[in-house]
This record gives C-alpha cells, structure tokens and sequence, in this order.
C-alpha cells in the first residue's frame, strides 16, 4: 500500500490540518472495513443530507446514536434472546456493530427515525451568518470633497 507524506502541506499552510488528518485517516484504513450494517448516503437538499442504515432485527431500544467530538456514533447492541430456538438457517444478522461518520464543520444532526427495518439520520449544514457572503456597497465619491482634497501643484523652475 502506498504512503503520503502530508508535512509538506502542514509546513506550507495554515488551518488545513484537519483535512490532512481526515485524508490520512482515509487513506489509512484497512481495504477490509467493516461493511455491516450496510447504508446510504443521500443528499437530499442544497444542505440536508440523509444516512440510512440497514438495521432489521433491530427495535429502537437497541439503537444508539449519538454525536461526539464532530462524529457521528450509531450503535446497536441486542439482547440474546435466542434461547430454546434452532435454526436451520441463520441469515439476518443481529450482531453488535458501531458505525462511525465524521461530520464537517457546521454539520449538525436534525432528527432520526426507525422504520421498516432502517435508521434514518437527518443532517442539515448550518452556515453562521459570519461565514455567509455578503454584498458590500460601493459608495460614490462626492465631487465637492474630492475637490478639496486636490492641491495645487507650482512648477519649480
């Protein structure tokens, strides 16, 4: 597998280093990820998105879902209450798992909802107006002011 060596963009710029981070990150996972549970994810406006989660099997006691530290946590933990049952044939899975996103900035969880057998994740991206762009007006120069700030110039010679 290939390296990158990100320091000469850390010694090059300033505030980047979350996404040198994010790519190492990337770049440093196993090709062999967990792919349980599998899911989706949408855009479903200019800036709302939506994660769904295959989570059949599932009641929503079992579910967790929690932001910390700019992350995304889904979890789900079942009780065994397969006691006195056989199965011939066992092809819903039911195992524990934690499945992690990382959110960028402004990035915030709306809601979630469990039904038919998937989790959906609602997410909205929230620019503070401080980040948002903003027209600056162009202000007309007075014609009176501009002639008193004109001084007048003697030929020396």
């Amino acid at each position: 597998m290939r390296t990158i060596d990100f320091a000469p963009l850390y010694r090059a710029t300033v505030g980047f280093d979350q996404i040198a981070d994010m790519m190492d990150r990337v770049l440093t996972n196993d090709v062999s990820q967990q792919t349980y549970p599998p899911y989706n994810i949408e855009k479903t406006a200019e800036d709302a998105y939506r994660i769904s989660i295959a989570v059949a099997g599932f009641s929503d006691a079992d579910l967790s879902v929690e932001v910390k530290e700019k992350a995304l946590v889904v979890s789900a933990r079942k009780a065994d209450n397969d006691e006195g049952r056989t199965y011939l044939h066992r092809g819903i899975a039911t195992r524990a798992f934690e499945r992690r996103f990382h959110l960028a900035d402004h990035v915030r969880v709306v809601g979630a909802s469990h039904t038919d057998g998937m989790l959906h994740i609602d997410l909205e991206r929230e620019i503070p107006e401080a980040l948002k762009p903003r027209r600056i007006e162009i202000a007309k120069a007075d014609a009176a002011a501009t002639d008193k700030d004109v001084v007048e110039a003697k030929a020396v010679n």
